[in-house]
């Protein structure tokens, strides 16, 4: 009987570009959407971006577009990464849709009129990079940054009233939280009183949000905006139909917003009457060769890094590693050589060798024809028995979401295949029975058959043209079995599915660096080199003094900054890295020095005429300017 299944990802944040940990998320679900289409089960797959709130408007302040403008570029860059990996999801939401804000301010007004709102002075602390207000306690344990004192009026949603009912439906709903040790860590949580949550952020302090319906001096706070979208994206409250054929859903997060998903967001659904979600399965986090991710060390897994791993052995190995090494049930670690090596030994050795071998055979001496088996022998019996068995074990383990046993569990079964042809050897018995090893031919390739269906939800691309060589697309389904092979039928020719990868790419340097890295090269190379150069040479650079005139900061980037400058009667533009270290308003009016006469260059599609001199001692970098004003800019220095 055909059910129904809705999963979604987060709403990833659109302060920046997909990396492995937004990547890591979004295929998980894709592959059990995949999983339970494959089982006939009706499958909707969410995803999308969250667009409002502080961070938001003060990045597209930088950069001198609207927070419109922001938003559209960043949601492309999630979508057309996406589709670029083959995903299926069937709907893209983003927080800024009509669809979306109508749902919010009805949720708002609804209990806002219920009493569950009110308005309230708060005094306390306030962290900016995570826009909420924290604890004295959270600010002690030193876990946020840019923190400040915030005296203002705000409005609260009484999510302490809800705090023993939702202690209560976890208790008695064991797979609503999981893994086991998110669910314990939720209700360690929950001993403690639970205050009441601040949803709303004054105008005059943010004003790229969600008005409040019932206050137009405020806007909602972006996770109160953001956690609706999981019920507006269904027609929560604008179309019931729609909305109870798919609520309620899974939900695939990261351990890092397990508190927003596992307690704002029950709390909020109870407040609003609707039922809570059938699951939140937080996963742990990628390590990045054995350190945690940091773009400062240089091993931070980006678009720029995931595409030159697919680019080497295509989009279905890439998933198949993150579906069998992943950090579902803790955290985990992708280093270049882990990935190359599993690639190698799984796919390249164990599967791509066991499709060459089979259809190699049956090419040669059977006319490219599935060859006609025999009675089944005790061997043979075995491999169906264990292939059909595998079949329950995945959708047990599909209940559990234990997502790297399924995989392991396939690979089990293709290297039993692999044994079963190494005590069989057909390729000595097609020298002496036909027959008898056609049988054997026959097994090898229903077990594949078998093993490469159940496996396509992780690597769709290549099981699909294994399945097209086998002239049966329709075998990839709900009716998927043992004995589903048809003999007589024609292979196709089938290119080497795997191609074993040479691992001297591991003494190489990755040749896909940063975008930043990229961008900023020769701004990293003039301050880091130290080059002997003659004299003449020297005199051959133009040392002047200049004027800054205006200062703003780059784009996607927290090192580059923008500068207009006074030469003399001349206007030039210079991106000089300097923004870890001066503020933009820091700098208009400074009197510095510059080399005029380089080569303009483009960084960031920003040309940039010349580069200012500076020095460095103790990780503190200052601008060179000169012990006294000149009274014009331009003006030689000897």
């Amino acid at each position: 009987m055909s059910k129904r299944f809705y999963i979604t990802t987060p709403l990833y944040y659109v302060n920046d570009q997909p990396h492995i940990g937004h990547t890591y998320s979004t295929i998980v679900a894709d592959i059990f959407a995949r999983y339970h289409r494959l089982k006939g089960d009706e499958t909707h797959f969410l995803t999308g971006t969250d667009e409002h709130g502080q961070k938001v408007q003060q990045a597209a302040e930088k950069a001198g577009i609207s927070p419109e403008k922001h938003c559209d570029d960043y949601a492309g860059r999630f979508r057309n990464f996406w589709n670029e990996l083959g995903l299926t999801y069937d709907d893209f939401i983003r927080t800024t849709e009509k669809r979306h804000m109508e749902i919010v301010q009805n949720v708002l007004q609804d209990l806002f009129d219920k009493g569950d709102i009110y308005k309230h002075k708060y005094e306390g602390l306030y962290s900016i990079s995570e826009e909420r207000f924290i604890t004295k306690k959270e600010f002690e344990e030193g876990n946020f940054r840019e923190v400040k004192e915030i005296s203002e009026e705000n409005y609260f949603f009484k999510m302490s009233a809800y705090q023993k009912d939702l202690l209560a439906y976890i208790e008695s709903n064991p797979e609503f939280i999981q893994p086991e040790n998110r669910r314990n860590e939720i209700v360690g949580f929950l001993q403690q009183p639970l205050n009441d949550l601040c949803i709303s952020r004054p105008k005059n302090r943010l004003s790229w949000g969600i008005e409040l319906p019932f206050d137009p001096e405020y806007v909602t706070y972006v996770w109160f905006d953001a956690l609706l979208n999981y019920v507006s994206a269904v027609g929560f409250k604008k179309d019931p139909e729609t909305f109870n054929k798919w609520w309620p859903a899974v939900h695939i997060i990261g351990k890092d917003i397990l508190t927003t998903h596992c307690v704002y967001w029950p709390t909020m659904l109870m407040a609003s009457g609707a039922p809570l979600p059938k699951t939140v399965f937080a996963h742990g986090w990628w390590m990045s060769e054995g350190q945690k991710m940091s773009k400062s060390l240089g091993n931070f897994i980006d678009l720029n890094t995931i595409r030159e791993h697919v680019s080497n052995v295509g989009t279905d190995a890439f998933r198949y590693f993150l579906a069998k090494e992943g950090p579902l049930f803790g955290d985990s670690d992708f280093s270049r050589e882990r990935f190359y090596k599993t690639y190698n030994t799984d796919l390249a050795n164990d599967l791509g060798n066991l499709v060459n071998r089979i259809f190699k055979l049956i090419e040669k001496h059977y006319d490219g024809k599935v060859p006609e088996p025999g009675d089944l022998g005790e061997s043979e019996i075995v491999l169906r028995k264990e292939g059909n068995a595998l079949l329950q074990t995945v959708d047990v383990l599909l209940k559990t979401f234990e997502l790297n046993k399924i995989v392991f569990e396939i690979l089990t079964y293709i290297r039993s295949i692999n044994r079963y042809l190494e005590l069989k050897a057909p390729w000595k018995g097609v020298k002496t029975d036909l027959t008898g090893t056609g049988t054997v031919l026959y097994a090898a390739l229903a077990s594949l058959r078998l093993a490469a269906g159940i496996l396509s939800p992780v690597m769709p691309e290549k099981t699909g043209s294994l399945y097209r060589a086998l002239n049966d697309e329709t075998g990839l389904g709900a009716e998927m079995s043992w004995d589903g092979l048809k003999s007589n039928v024609s292979l196709q020719k089938i290119e080497s599915l795997f191609p074993r990868m040479d691992l001297k790419i591991l003494d190489e340097k990755p040749s896909v660096v940063s975008s930043e890295e990229t961008e900023t090269k020769n701004i990293a190379e003039s301050e880091e080199k130290e080059t002997v150069i003659s004299v003449d040479d020297f005199f051959q650079s133009e040392l002047k003094t200049a004027r800054i005139l205006h200062a703003e900061n780059v784009q996607d980037t927290d090192k580059l900054l923008k500068l207009k400058i006074e030469v003399g009667e001349e206007i030039r533009t210079i991106v000089a890295g300097i923004a870890q270290f001066y503020k933009p308003e820091e700098l208009i009016g400074k009197t510095i020095i510059i080399v005029a006469n380089l080569k303009p260059v483009k960084i960031r599609g920003i040309e940039s005429k010349g580069m200012l001199l500076t020095e460095q001692s103790k990780g503190r970098l200052q601008l060179l300017t000169l012990d006294k004003d000149l009274p014009d800019s331009g003006a030689d220095i000897k």
